[in-house]
């Protein structure tokens, strides 16, 4: 045979048809777009060519009958990748080949397994979202389906054959994901999505927003029918077809790696103070780090109770005057860039802590004020843990100093400071009473609560030795607090008697928590997920008492 054309040849597939059949002592002509126009059939290198690999990358056959028949009219093989979905443009061109061409065969692959890596960067965050997650499909390595185009275009018996190619399993999105954070040791889980908030996410997973509808509609099939396997690929090759986890081993490093920051990103921002409406997600510039600070990619930050009071203007010798502001201080990301003098972190680096606007795509931090982020679980549900964290940590160590054996009565249990609180003081052995409305609950109790209290039916118990008081409360209640305990801590509300403190950076403190969330001493509680343009709603929640736990936040 001849010398044989490759085009895409830089491709997912291209790229490994050149190679195999350099292998096999072909002499291979190789086209990308770097090289040639495959829409200019005058430019086509066909002299001496005899077969044609076939990879039309255009959403449209606009200008493939020229280009087709330039092919046939020079080379006497021709294999074209098509796929399984058949769209509008790969019929024509299969019409038009299998009209001209005097040999020709079509490759019908199905789901790509390359197609996970769209998912990359929310794997480094730790959560995959998205719609029908039990969709099913067999996921084929396209190193197996260059392989068969090379027999294809090597050997005989393939004419006139439309070979449907899939990987040996098949696997719910879902599962794909489980796999993807087994493989590579990322923590990394599968969130679902109504399909209506799926959609908008799917463009920035690489899907043309042509297609983003079409894409759904097939999830939404898979799911009560999957796609069957094939045993194409080894029937062709003679090689059993690669697993979903053998590509994903070899594209490790492709999961795990940081690109660059972009110009601009997406923030939550105010230009005054007011209500919610004012919240606005705008297109501003990326931030560089100074020195001493790291720029670090945001996974997720978390909404704190205390940021209504920030938006609204309360309390500006606490949350400061300056406008406009991003919102958002919980953290946890990967750093990016780092600035001079920084030593102890480099790019790739998971980390979290508090920093000031971070309902964002980016933000910068001080190198010192970051810990790194627990590996146990996905780096978006850290940004649940700093501010909550830290300060039930220092009411019970810093302030209360509760010892093994104390009754310590919790108030506001159901919160996200007080889920953490009930946790760190069951480790130290104290005896908790919490405060707990029904729907919070069962949480309180399966972290570690002795006795729960409604505190809509039932008065308080007097008998205490510490109170830990972790909510907003109104002046009766605080009045009602009052001289319960002879030791108080309150971090919210003051009470007569009762210390009164503002929550400090600690990353010794946060690495510790890290620590005992890797042990799985402490639980991370993430009781809702959504994106960066539901902030504004999550703030109206939380006015009308209608939001409990840690709600996270990922741009």
């Amino acid at each position: 045979m001849g010398r044989i054309l490759v085009t895409g040849a830089t491709g997912t597939v291209g790229r490994h048809a050149v190679a195999l059949l350099r292998r096999e002592g072909a002499e291979v002509v190789a086209l990308s777009s770097s090289t040639g126009d495959l829409r200019d059939p005058g430019s086509l290198p066909l002299d001496g060519v005899s077969a044609v690999l076939l990879v039309w990358p255009f959403a449209t056959a606009e200008g493939a009958r020229e280009v087709v028949a330039a092919i046939a009219g020079q080379a006497r093989r021709v294999v074209y990748l098509s796929s399984a979905a058949r769209r509008d443009h790969e019929r024509e061109i299969e019409r038009l080949i299998e009209g001209s061409a005097r040999e020709w065969t079509f490759l019908r692959p199905h789901a790509f397994a390359a197609n996970a890596l769209r998912w990359a960067r929310q794997v480094r965050a730790g959560v995959v979202r998205g719609a029908y997650g039990a969709a099913a499909m067999p996921p084929v390595h396209e190193r197996d389906i260059a392989a068969v185009a090379v027999r294809a275009l090597l050997d005989e018996g393939h004419h006139g054959a439309a070979l449907h190619l899939t990987g040996p399993e098949t696997i719910s999105q879902a599962d794909q994901v489980r796999i993807i954070s087994e493989a590579t040791g990322i923590p990394a889980r599968w969130e679902e999505l109504p399909p209506e908030r799926a959609r908008a996410g799917l463009p920035a997973e690489g899907w043309p927003a042509g297609v983003v509808d079409e894409v759904l509609r097939a999830q939404a099939g898979l799911v009560t029918e999957p796609v069957p396997v094939t045993s194409t690929v080894e029937e062709v090759t003679k090689v059993p077809a690669s697993t979903f986890r053998e590509w994903v081993a070899e594209h490790a490093d492709a999961f795990r790696d940081v690109p660059p920051a972009p110009p601009t990103m997406r923030a939550a921002r105010i230009h005054a103070f007011g209500d919610a409406s004012l919240i606005r997600e705008e297109e501003v510039d990326t931030p560089r780090p100074g020195p001493g600070e790291v720029l670090v990619e945001v996974a997720a930050t978390s909404f704190n109770p205390a940021e209504v009071g920030l938006r609204s203007g309360l309390l500006p010798e606490v949350f400061g005057t300056d406008l406009p502001r991003t919102l958002g201080w919980d953290v946890s990301g990967t750093v990016v860039e780092t600035g001079a003098g920084v030593t102890g972190l480099a790019p790739g680096d998971r980390v979290f802590g508090v920093v000031s606007g971070a309902a964002a795509g980016y933000v910068v931090a001080a190198a010192d004020l970051l810990a790194r982020a627990p590996r146990s679980i996905p780096l978006a549900d850290a940004a649940a843990v700093p501010v909550a964290g830290l300060t039930a940590w220092q009411a019970i160590h810093e302030h209360a100093r509760i010892t093994p054996g104390q009754r310590v009565l919790i108030n506001g249990a159901g919160g996200g400071i007080g889920l953490f609180a009930v946790r760190l003081v069951k480790l130290i052995g104290a005896h908790i009473t919490a405060t707990a409305s029904p729907r919070s609950a069962e949480a309180v109790r399966r972290l570690g609560a002795d006795v729960l209290v409604d505190y809509t039916a039932e008065p308080l118990p007097r008998d205490m030795d510490v109170l830990l008081n972790l909510a907003a409360i109104p002046g009766d209640t605080a009045a009602e607090l009052a001289g319960l305990a002879p030791a108080a801590v309150t971090v919210a509300t003051p009470i007569e008697g009762a210390t009164h403190f503002v929550t400090h950076d600690d990353p010794e403190q946060l690495a510790h928590l890290a620590t005992l969330i890797d042990e799985g001493a402490l639980v991370v509680e993430v009781a809702e997920s959504h994106p960066l343009s539901e902030l504004p709603e999550i703030h109206r929640r939380a006015e009308a008492g209608d939001t409990r736990g840690k709600i996270t936040i990922h741009p």
